[in-house]
């Protein structure tokens, strides 16, 4: 089925809260063989809550609607929906017992302001027994609405306990079976992997084809259905086939997968260690590796030689090497991936210097400019690479790129790595 998903509330709008509702509603939806057409997110604004849900039932034919539904004068939802759709607001007799039952446990100040929650718009179901998860269901003109509270964890219990179970059944109707593959690329642009998959698109109703940025690397979705499993599994072999020779090994992972794990992975796999020398990332590449469960079984650590005098301390960067090349070069490059290869002992010594900016290029290296240096027992290369962005962004697609430099080499790809 084709649905929509409102969220409201102003500290949504406001950037106070993040809207995490949204996005589990999405996925799990998904996950069931939905189809989400629209999310919007809205402030208690009564007419536009009215507005909003009037425009999504044209479209969609399901509605879920998170928050405002609580006892406080900001949670206007329930007010707006009687409105819109001229359905009065209703006293819920069982409702309002359910809300005494636990009188008890909620202060006497707080007793009055919840009959509140007892009032909802005429046709309204509760979806649970439970008062205090404040949600409940309607259809109208033949579509289901459901209203959920804004509260991640009541929000994600309902959903999962009543929204999706009702949906599969609503009217008969048999949910799709929906397959899906999420391919990770480092190395290459959005607007690139568009090209080379374009001749894809169309060529299937039951395939969709996705691209998403999601910095620094891209990451491309294959989703099929079909009306029975076998079909849609069927369906997303063919094109994931496809989708696999085309990207080649600029694909490092899918779904779950990390740049960081698979590297990992290959390392403990043949038992061997790595060590990092880092100038302009600080730590980044370190870090992501860290980021691995186990990794201690592989990584040996590393070091952050920002300063020339510390290149050539601790990694042993020959001086006249960082006077006639600089400290941005591929023989230096190269001169601290041997360095810390040979003071850790590691199998691999990987190093990465730059210049990150927004101060310091030149003519011949601008910044972005960055130089790898990847050092094992039979040789050391070097590889540049010209990034853009700001700061952050230039360290980010270094520590990327080293991650991949030393996975292609890992897997015998070097010939399709650029080195100096």
């Amino acid at each position: 089925m084709l649905g929509e998903i409102i969220a409201i509330g102003d500290e949504l709008i406001s950037g106070s809260i993040l809207n995490t509702t949204s996005h589990f509603a999405a996925s799990q939806l998904f996950a069931a063989g939905h189809e989400v057409l629209a999310m919007t997110t809205i402030g208690d604004d009564p007419e536009l809550i009215g507005s909003t849900l009037q425009r999504a039932l044209v479209r969609a034919e399901f509605v879920i609607v998170t928050g405002g539904l609580g006892p406080t004068s900001d949670d206007l939802t329930n007010q707006a929906v009687s409105t819109a759709l001229d359905r009065p607001a209703t006293f819920y007799p069982e409702i309002m017992k359910k809300i005494q039952a636990h009188g008890k446990e909620t202060p006497a100040g707080r007793q009055s302001s919840l009959e509140k929650l007892a009032w909802l718009p005429k046709g309204a179901h509760a979806l649970h027994t439970e008062a205090k998860s404040a949600g409940y269901f309607l259809v109208h003109e033949g579509k289901p609405i459901f209203f959920l509270p804004g509260v991640p964890h009541e929000m994600k219990s309902l959903l999962l306990e009543t929204v999706i179970t009702r949906l599969a059944v609503w009217e008969g109707e048999s949910a799709r079976q929906v397959r899906q593959k999420v391919y990770k690329v480092v190395g290459m642009a959005e607007a690139e992997i568009n090209r080379k998959l374009a001749h894809l698109e169309g060529r299937d109703p039951r395939v969709r084809i996705g691209y998403y940025p999601v910095f620094p690397e891209v990451h491309v979705s294959l989703t099929a259905t079909g009306s029975m499993e076998k079909e849609a599994e069927l369906v997303l072999a063919k094109f994931a086939e496809q989708v696999s020779v085309i990207l080649g090994s600029d694909i490092y992972g899918c779904d779950g997968d990390t740049l960081e794990g698979l590297v990992g992975s290959l390392l403990a796999g043949r038992g061997q260690t790595l060590a990092v020398a880092e100038s302009c990332t600080g730590g980044l590449v370190g870090h992501a590796i860290t980021r691995v469960a186990g990794s201690s079984a592989y990584f040996l650590g590393g070091a952050i030689a920002y300063s020339d005098a510390l290149k050539e301390r601790f990694l042993g960067v020959n001086r006249e090497t960082l006077l006639r090349h600089g400290a941005v070069s591929p023989e230096t490059a190269r001169a601290m991936a041997d360095g810390v290869r040979r003071v850790t002992a590691a199998d691999y010594g990987l190093a990465v210097t730059g210049i990150a900016g927004p101060a310091g290029g030149s003519e011949e290296k601008p910044v972005g400019t960055v130089f790898f240096g990847l050092a094992t027992p039979e040789r050391t290369t070097a590889a540049r690479a010209n990034f853009s962005g700001d700061r952050w962004q230039i360290q980010a697609q270094a520590c990327q790129q080293a991650l991949d430099l030393l996975r292609r080499r890992l897997l015998g790809l070097d010939n399709e790595a650029r080195t100096v």
